[in-house]
C-alpha cells in the first residue's frame, strides 16, 4: 500500500482517485471545487487543506488539471514539500513543452518523473479500464506501473519525456477526425435513403470500421453503449476534444508537420463550441453536420 497524494479531483481524477482507495492505497487529495473535495471524500479520499498539505507525506503524487499552465503552477508550489524519493506522475493532458517542463521541475530535485495522460473518458475512468500512454525513463515507467495498473488496463511506454503526451495528442487528433468522418457517413447515408442500421452493419465490419463507430456511434440506437442513447451527456466533452486538436496543431506546427484534417477538425468542433455545444459529448459533433444539408 501506498501513501499517494491525488490533485485535481475532477471528472477523471475523482475516479481515478476512488480506484487507487478501492486498491487499498491511502489517498490524500486536493481540488479547488468544494463539491469535487465532498465527493472525493464519500470515496474515500482523505481531504487535505492545499495542494502542498496533500503531498507532506507521500510516496506518490498524481496531477491530473485542465491545461500545462495548472500542472506547472501547482508542481512548482508543491515541489518543495514533496518528500525525497516520491514519485511524480501527471495524467493531464497538456502540451509537449510543458509536460518536459514538469519532468525538469522534478529532475531537479531528484525524483522519478513520467507523463502518463490518460485515453477512455470517464466510462473508462470509473471502470478503471483506462489506456495510459507514459513518458519517461525506463526506471521510473516500472514504478509508476504498478499504480498506473489500478486506474487502467492498458499502460504502454511511449518514450522519453513528453512522449506520453505525444501519443495522446496524435491519439485524440485521429478520435477527432475519426467522429466527423463517422457523422458524415451516416447523414450521407440518411439523405441517400439508407438505414443508419444498415450502414452500420456494413461498416462494423468493413474498411470504414473505427471506434468511432463501433464504440462511441453518433447515431442514437445503434450501439448500447453510446453516450448518443443518452441525449449526449459527455463520456468525453466536446471542448476537452476540441482542446486537444488545438494541442495537436500545435504541436504539428512546432516541428513543420502537415496536418490538413486536424486542422479542419479544429474548425468544426469549434463552430459547433461556439453554439453552445461544448458541453455535449464530442460525437454531438453529428448533429450539426446531419443539419448542415437541410
Amino acid at each position: 500500500m501506498a501513501n499517494i497524494a491525488f490533485i485535481g479531483l475532477g471528472n477523471m481524477g475523482g475516479y481515478m482517485s476512488a480506484n487507487l482507495v478501492k486498491a487499498q492505497h491511502k489517498v490524500r487529495g486536493f481540488d479547488l471545487v468544494a463539491d469535487l473535495r465532498a465527493a472525493a471524500e464519500r470515496e474515500g479520499v482523505e481531504i487535505a487543506a492545499s495542494a502542498r498539505d496533500a503531498v507532506k507525506d507521500a510516496e506518490v503524487v498524481i496531477t491530473m488539471l485542465p491545461q500545462g499552465q495548472h500542472v506547472l503552477s501547482v508542481w512548482r508550489d508543491i515541489i518543495e514539500a514533496v518528500p525525497a524519493g516520491a514519485l511524480m506522475i501527471d495524467c493531464s493532458t497538456i502540451d509537449v513543452a510543458s509536460a518536459r517542463e514538469a519532468h525538469g521541475i522534478a529532475a531537479a530535485r531528484g525524483l522519478d518523473v513520467v507523463d502518463a495522460p490518460v485515453s477512455g473518458g470517464t466510462a473508462g475512468a470509473k471502470a478503471a479500464t483506462l489506456t495510459l500512454m507514459v513518458g519517461g525513463t525506463e526506471q521510473a515507467v516500472s514504478r509508476a506501473r504498478p499504480i498506473l495498473e489500478k486506474v487502467g488496463s492498458k499502460v504502454v511506454r511511449c518514450g522519453e519525456a513528453g512522449m506520453g503526451q505525444a501519443a495522446k495528442i496524435c491519439n485524440n487528433m485521429m478520435a477527432g477526425i475519426n467522429m466527423v468522418a463517422a457523422s458524415e457517413g451516416f447523414a450521407l447515408a440518411e439523405r441517400l435513403g439508407l438505414s443508419a442500421q444498415a450502414l452500420f452493419d456494413v461498416v462494423s465490419t468493413s474498411s470504414g470500421q473505427s471506434t468511432a463507430v463501433t464504440g462511441f456511434c453518433p447515431v442514437p440506437g445503434l450501439v448500447e453503449r453510446s453516450v448518443s442513447n443518452n441525449e449526449y451527456k459527455p463520456g468525453f466533452a466536446l471542448a476537452l476534444m476540441l482542446k486537444d486538436l488545438k494541442l495537436a496543431q500545435s504541436a504539428a506546427a512546432s516541428v513543420g508537420a502537415t496536418s490538413p484534417l486536424g486542422a479542419l477538425a479544429v474548425q468544426l468542433y469549434a463552430l459547433h463550441a461556439l453554439a453552445g455545444q461544448d458541453g455535449k459529448d464530442f460525437s454531438h459533433i453529428y448533429t450539426m453536420i446531419r443539419g448542415a444539408g437541410k
